[in-house]
């Protein structure tokens, strides 16, 4: 039936009226003159039933029971002949392969007796949860890992085509990556952790084992030291790269951030016991026995050599500025010459060390030279931990182990079994993970890491097939978001202006970069790197050092235009605010997010917010501040950016509300996302109203009881549908800037008057509290 009442969406349900089979009507008691009811009395004192036989009255019996039968069954016929004539008009129903499919996977994900207006996310995601536990080896598990699961079997199939007509060389450098990755000649097991040991021996050796190269205190540098392990991409102490120039994005330059924990956040070391915290324990275990397996011979030594490291990577937690507050881009940026961060962070001499780095694109740099600072206060305190640390023997002695072990950690998960076992039982602290995932998995993922653009050339070929109407889809959240602007009243005219300006300036970039199907220009990008099927770990060392040219010969030279930096295979999306880009890979333009088949109201729901959030990212607290160029400047009326900031002021406070196994969702740092979220949503549902107004009403979806408007919020919460351990929420909680999974849903469906409206939820319920928070 289409357009069920919201009363059977919020959980009640219909009750049909049952008459009982013996219902009399009464006139008075007096009966009719005529009638076959075998109550009548005639005269001489018998009923005409009292005259009949034993057998004629089961005759009777049947007969009544006959016609009944006979009535029910034509009854039924004629409904399910009415149904059939209307399924066969298809009136009422869609039902195509897809949309019964569709509906089957909505109905089966999800759980009905849940109140769509107290818990969206469980109405729409509980069927999900209670049918999809974790899989071994992952510690997180939804709709975006069963789509990349998918796209991992097709990327599996291509590479494994064993075929003298592979197209590129870049191509047959994936497989035989991938091979490498597999390793089923035993290579890696036979090389044990020699490779390392090799790396290590060559940057002046690791004082814990013997086997990595003499220590030589008394000949030690830091300055030395940072350079070499900063020429082979790794990055303690602080970060340096390449890229565009926030001031002026036709340019790139030099710069500088915040670096140097082992950790994911910082937050994991502060105020915590390394013996008692579970994390920093597992931490600590994790470095001892991997200086044990690299040669280390006393554990009681390596371990206490251990704890100093990670008590200094604790001094550099406590000066790491926390990712709230370094939203502001304006406030991160710090230009100045390099002789300005001589006198500033002297602990180094910053001409020679970049002068080491630019030497491997034989660039050579002045004093004059501009490099943007984003942690200037970070530097400065990091002079004084250094300026300490070389004062003693000891400290000398924990800053070439600290230094070392970044190289370790990085290039471990590369080497034998034991190594990747020892990483296996720190994850599981980390993140909550146990089991393995398929070798050829991780293969898979590793390969479109390393050659990700040829791999997704055969990825492309094989599974996608265009994308005309996903460009037709982004055009229409567009305009629906360029139509919204009018109605917001805090923003004056002047900013409206530009805000339109820079929607229509944004860059649309759809499935994949063109060149990857050109076999020259494919075979050009990888051609200096080198791929050597039995040699897993140098295939990684060397992508280092090759990632590393491929960023620093950038520094002369302007930002390319549509560069992509996410592989086609990726299960994302993203917006590039220097550039004002909106970029969807192919992997994620698929069903449940994206089917040319499925009805438009799940295709908008879906993939119409993702488009919708990227857009919104080039409005949201840091997207705004770059313009339609990608310059990062002022170009919004300060009337409008206090109302702005009044705003996310609301959504801060709401997110922060939230908790997540007790822990709070970090409404500051989550603030950019969740502006994108609610944006998002609100420019596709009424880019889908626009839509629906031009091409009219779809037909319903069989069985799944819900409008068209309704299935939009279905498509959009049902994306999101996971579960996760206690670790990796934590994890996601204090490091990652989107909130957990279940608050993108309930957090910006309870800000959505449509979404009220169309579920029909009171005022004052959980999904539809009486202050909403709105910024675009």
């Amino acid at each position: 039936m289409f357009g069920i009442p919201m009363r059977q969406m919020s959980g009640q349900r219909y009750k049909r009226t049952n008459f009982d089979d013996d219902d009399t009507i009464s006139n008075g008691g007096t009966p009719p003159a005529v009638d076959f009811h075998p109550g009548i009395v005639f005269k001489g004192g018998l009923t005409l039933w009292q005259r009949k036989t034993t057998l004629e009255k089961a005759l009777i019996i049947l007969l009544i029971l006959l016609a009944i039968s006979l009535i029910v069954i034509a009854a039924i016929l004629a409904v399910r002949e009415s149904q059939l004539q209307d399924l066969r008009k298809g009136t009422d129903y869609c039902m195509t392969p897809e949309c019964v499919t569709v509906a089957s996977s909505i109905i089966t994900t999800m759980d009905r007796s849940a109140d769509p207006c107290k818990d969206f996310f469980q109405y729409a995601c509980g069927g999900w949860i209670k049918s999809h536990p974790i899989p071994s080896g992952h510690s997180r598990w939804g709709t975006f890992s069963v789509l990349w699961q998918e796209n991992q079997l097709v990327m599996k199939n291509v590479i494994e085509k064993v075929s003298v007509k592979t197209r590129s060389n870049a191509e047959r450098k994936a497989q035989d990556y991938f091979v490498s990755c597999m390793d089923k000649n035993k290579t890696v097991e036979a090389l044990g952790a020699q490779p390392l040991l090799d790396i290590l021996r060559g940057l002046g050796g690791w004082g814990i084992s013997n086997k990595s190269g003499t220590w030589q205190q008394n000949a030690w540098n830091l300055q030395t030291a940072v350079e070499k392990v900063h020429m082979i991409d790794v990055s303690p102490l602080f970060n340096m790269w390449v890229g565009g120039n926030d001031r002026n994005s036709s340019s790139n330059i030099l710069l500088v951030d915040q670096s140097g924990l082992g950790l994911p956040e910082r937050d994991y070391y502060l105020n915590k016991s390394i013996t008692e915290d579970k994390v920093l324990s597992g931490y600590l275990e994790y470095m001892t026995t991997l200086g044990m397996l690299l040669g280390a011979e006393d554990r009681n030594a390596t371990r206490d050599d251990m704890i100093k490291v990670i008590e200094f990577e604790t001094k550099i937690a406590e000066i790491t500025i926390p990712a709230k507050d370094r939203r502001d881009e304006e406030k991160n940026y710090h230009k100045m010459r390099i002789v300005d961060m001589q006198k500033q962070f002297p602990f180094l001499n910053w001409l020679q060390y970049f002068n080491s780095m630019m030497s491997v694109v034989n660039i050579t740099l002045k004093s004059s030279e501009e490099v943007v600072v984003y942690a200037p206060k970070f530097l400065k305190n990091l002079k004084a931990i250094l300026s300490n640390a070389k004062s003693s023997d000891d400290g000398k002695n924990t800053l070439n182990n600290y230094l070392m072990w970044s190289v370790v950690k990085s290039l471990a998960p590369y080497l034998s079994k034991p190594f990747r076992e020892a990483k296996k039982t720190f994850t599981q602290v980390m993140t909550g993970v146990t089991g393995n995932e398929e070798m050829w998995r991780y293969c898979i993922t590793d390969t479109d890491v390393v050659l990700g653009f040829a791999l997704g050339s055969m990825f492309v070929k094989e599974a996608f097939h265009g994308a005309s109407k996903a460009e037709k889809m982004i055009d229409e959240v567009k305009m629906a978001f360029k139509k919204n602007l009018p109605n917001l009243h805090w923003m004056d005219d002047e900013t409206r202006r530009a805000a339109i300006d820079k929607a229509n300036a944004v860059v649309d970039m759809i499935g994949f970069p063109e060149y990857i199907l050109n076999v020259t220009r494919l075979d050009k990008q990888y051609q200096r790197l080198q791929i050597n099927k039995s040699e897993y770990f140098m295939n990684n060392f060397r992508n280092l050092r090759f990632a590393l040219v491929k960023n620093l010969e950038k520094l002369r030279k302007p930002p390319k235009k549509n560069a992509w930096g996410m592989t086609p295979p990726t299960v994302n999306a993203y917006y590039t605010p220097t550039k004002n880009e909106i970029v969807f890979p192919a992997g994620i333009l698929q069903a449940p997010f994206y089917d040319q088949n499925f009805p438009k109201s799940l295709n908008f729901g879906a993939m119409g917010v993702v488009m919708g959030h990227e857009l919104t990212h080039g409005f949201d607290d840091q997207g705004r501040e770059y313009d339609k160029f990608g310059n990062l400047r002022p170009w919004w009326n300060n009337q409008s950016i206090e109302k702005f900031k009044q705003r996310t002021q609301c959504m801060i406070k709401q997110y922060s509300q939230y908790k997540l196994n007790g822990e709070a969702v970090r409404g500051e740092q989550t603030l950019g996302e969740n502006i994108a979220d609610n944006g998002g949503l609100k420019s596709a549902y009424y880019a889908y109203e626009d839509w629906v107004s031009k091409k009219g009403e779809e037909v319903a979806l069989p069985a799944v009881g819900l409008s068209h408007r309704q299935l939009f919020f279905m498509g959009f919460a049902q994306v999101w549908c996971s579960s996760s351990t206690k670790e990796a929420d934590h994890l996601q909680i204090v490091s990652d800037p989107h909130s957990p999974a279940k608050y993108r849903v309930i957090g910006t469906l309870s800000n959505s008057k449509e979404f009220a409206r169309e579920y029909k939820c009171p005022v004052g319920s959980p999904m539809n509290p009486k202050e909403k928070c709105v910024v675009w």
